[in-house]
């Protein structure tokens, strides 16, 4: 996220209609991405934990809302105290903010920065609920987040995008996120699962997809919205660097994709749909925090890269024994790492900053900041995740009953079920269409096997 800018009385720049305009637009992309999210996730899971899957990312949209404009902002971006957090009155419940109010020596209103933020904080905490599929409470979920934006996020976005935040101060280069969002949601995915342990019947009862038509859909909309999410990072396209973040989302999405199905191809013998989905929101990842940095032949290695090791990382749940449903470790955590660890060779000097990498003369320098943020924040987040998981469990239990999670979470936390087989005829079709064979997680991550399970 680009700084805010100091400027002169007389040089004070003018709120701009058109830039104004791209950031709402953009905002309305990265919020779409929550429930691209959900049906990413929900078409991963049983059926029998579909909607669980969905409303433990939709129910984000209500509580980071609600905290975002109470205290979160204020939290985040408001005036720096002692490097590690904001507070600003005027923020608090956004009470304070002229309507024509400019953020920090850019042409768009504070507000406009303030609502494009908030997507960004809704997005991170639904990230954590694919790594805990089929298992929480779902009242313990909401306590959960709720805690953890205030904790967690909201700290950490303030280390990373808020002037005087000490990760920003240090120079650490994240466009987009991909410390404050995929390694602080990864991390915490990590921390969370230590805690409340592995599913019923891991590693022995499948657990595939039971809707790969919904994950396609969901990693299409992901795909989409993040276009807003990383281009509009820069707050405007004034200087033609949210064009370049815009070409490189693209273009590394599009390598991660193809190297993700050559690996699987030559390890597990198929080109799966669940591996292109995880291949392009691999690359979506790892592209986030440098793509304002680097080239697009850079940006082709960041997604080549990291659709490989991503891809490679997948299967470590099972040989290190951590229950990671839907491969938000795999994935969002060693992505984020990937990504961000990347800049410190890749970067050019050409384009968001003069920071350059190994690779273009700069030496380890940028290498070195860069490592600095990605494991502060990877520490940070997995210990607090961990002790409020822990807390959590013991106080109101994190978990549902053993009985709950083999019967089926949706009904008995929502009094639903995803879909209504009652009037396809009944009998054995019927039977048949519930039962279909699934495996939560991405493709070629786990032990194959004939039994079937809902």
């Amino acid at each position: 996220m680009p700084p805010g800018i100091t400027t002169l009385a007389a040089d004070a720049p003018e709120l701009s209609a058109a830039n104004t305009g791209f950031m709402l637009i953009c905002s309305a992309m990265v919020m779409l991405m929550t429930p691209g999210l959900a049906f990413f996730y929900g078409g991963m899971v049983r059926v029998k934990s579909t909607l669980n899957m969905l409303m433990m990312s939709f129910i984000s949209l209500g509580i980071v809302t609600i905290l975002w404009v109470l205290y979160g902002f204020s939290l985040a971006f408001g005036t720096d105290i002692g490097s590690v957090i904001g507070w600003s009155s005027d923020y608090v419940g956004l009470s304070g903010i002229g309507v024509t109010e400019l953020w920090g020596g850019y042409t768009i209103p504070v507000y406009g920065f303030a609502v494009f933020q908030l997507m960004f904080a809704v997005l991170t905490p639904a990230l954590i609920s694919g790594a805990l599929a089929d298992r929480v409470k779902f009242t313990a979920w909401t306590l959960f987040i709720t805690l953890w934006v205030t904790v967690v996020y909201f700290p950490v976005a303030h280390w990373v995008w808020a002037e005087g935040g000490w990760l920003f101060d240090l120079g650490v280069i994240d466009f987009a996120g991909g410390t404050a969002v995929h390694i602080n949601a990864g991390a915490a995915a990590l921390g969370v699962i230590l805690v409340i342990g592995k599913r019923v019947g891991f590693k022995k009862d499948p657990m595939r997809p039971h809707s790969l038509p919904l994950v396609m859909l969901g990693a299409g909309l992901l795909w989409f919205g993040w276009f807003g999410f990383n281009a509009g990072s820069w707050l405007g396209n004034d200087d033609g660097v949210g064009a370049v973040m815009f070409i490189n989302t693209q273009v590394a999405t599009a390598a991660a994709m193809l190297a993700w199905l050559a690996y699987e191809k030559l390890r597990h013998g198929s080109f799966t749909t669940l591996g292109a989905a995880s291949g392009a929101v691999a690359g979506l990842v790892a592209i986030t925090p440098s793509g304002g940095a680097v080239s697009p032949l850079g940006a082709i290695a960041v997604g080549a890269i990291a659709g490989v090791l991503c891809a490679m990382a997948v299967g470590l749940k099972y040989k290190l024994g951590y229950d990671d449903s839907l491969d938000v470790v795999g994935v969002h955590l060693v992505g984020g790492v990937v990504g961000s660890l990347l800049v410190g060779f890749f970067a050019t000097g050409g384009v968001q900053s003069d920071a350059k990498g190994l690779f273009y003369g700069g030496g380890l320098d940028q290498l070195g900041k860069q490592a600095v943020g990605v494991f502060a924040v990877l520490a940070y987040s997995l210990i607090v995740s961990a002790v409020l998981a822990f807390a959590i469990d013991k106080t109101m239990g994190m978990r549902v009953d053993e009985d709950v999670e083999v019967a089926g979470i949706d009904q008995v936390e929502h009094a639903e079920t995803g879909y209504d087989f009652s009037g396809a005829g009944g009998g054995s079709a019927s039977r048949t269409a519930v039962h279909a064979p699934g495996q939560s997680g991405t493709a070629g991550a786990g032990p194959k096997t004939k039994k079937v399970d809902a």
